[in-house]
């Protein structure tokens, strides 16, 4: 027998569903038991699950013919439901580029991409509904003309299609890395290196479903490139180039080598507060420079992480 361990949802409204093992089962194998734990669920999503590791047994990736065990714990990452529809939002957009194919905006901070379970409205996307009649439908029609995300606090360049064509190619173009991809982040630290290569692959954090982490032997290839552009006293600018395009891949790699995103607390970043900004740069006393902030109050709130 199976018992439901544990269940949560993240920013994008997908399920995590963690179970254990109980007693020997009859299906053994991975691929079937979760269609039989899981029967509204197809048996080629249940294998693309496993596929793309959104299914691990005790916190590693494992293929669909894996005999489960009495004790194994089984993590489980479910995609959310559909929608019923898209309602348009008067969201404001700062609209960069706009022609007949495409469009170009400036994504602000904390503002989902498209509407899932627990966040089914406040999405970019029901901005564009509301902005736009003209949106590509490829995708699905519960994200129109998304091609690529960032994360919910991460800022900066997205580009949308508009027709289904604009979407193919665009899609295209960032599948085969074509779409040279430029980020701006804040980082704490002294940089010892002017610039460098992260490599280390990445996938699921063993124990935090809603982390990823370095996973030399069992992850998919992540490649980053950084180049200093400002070093500060306790802080550093970076100008960032990823090569591949994993998810939280800069966060991680810059906690990775010591140097967390500024105010990214679920990768060790810490906020910055007007008084270490004023002690770090040898500016005049916090009281003394106008800005209205109090001293301890936060000068960064979100992670310091802009698409460029």
């Amino acid at each position: 027998m199976s018992i439901l361990g544990h269940l949560s949802l993240d920013e994008d409204g997908a399920q995590h569903v963690s179970l254990e093992i109980k007693r020997l089962l009859p299906a053994r194998r991975l691929d079937k038991y979760l269609q039989h734990r899981f029967s509204d669920f197809s048996r080629t999503l249940i294998q693309r699950l496993i596929a793309e590791e959104a299914v691990s047994v005790d916190g590693r990736p494992v293929k669909q013919s894996y005999q489960l065990k009495i004790g194994d714990r089984v993590d489980v990452i479910l995609p959310p439901p559909p929608t019923n529809q898209i309602a348009p939002e008067p969201i404001p957009l700062d609209v960069l580029y706009e022609d007949d194919h495409l469009l170009a905006l400036n994504k602000q901070a904390d503002l989902i991409v498209h509407p899932a379970r627990g966040n089914p409205s406040g999405t970019l996307v029901n901005g564009l509904v509301h902005y736009s009649n003209s949106l590509s439908k490829v995708n699905s029609q519960f994200r129109p003309g998304i091609v690529h995300r960032l994360d919910r606090h991460t800022t900066g360049v997205m580009v949308v299609a508009k027709t289904d064509t604009a979407h193919w190619r665009l899609a295209h173009q960032f599948e085969h890395r074509l779409v040279q991809k430029e980020y701006i982040a804040v980082v704490q630290g002294t940089m010892e290196l002017d610039a460098d290569v992260i490599d280390m692959p990445l996938g699921r954090h063993p124990r935090i479903r809603e982390k990823y982490a370095a996973r030399p032997e069992t992850g998919k290839s992540a490649v980053t490139q950084y180049e200093l552009q400002q070093q500060f006293r306790g802080y550093a600018v970076l100008r960032l180039k990823p090569k591949t395009g994993r998810t939280h891949q800069i966060r991680v790699h810059l906690s990775l080598i010591k140097h967390p995103i500024v105010a990214d607390t679920i990768y060790g970043g810490k906020t910055m507060t007007l008084s270490q900004l004023a002690n770090d740069q040898q500016l005049p006393p916090p009281e003394h420079i106008g800005c209205g902030l109090a001293p301890n109050e936060p000068v960064i709130t979100r992670q310091a992480l802009h698409a460029a």
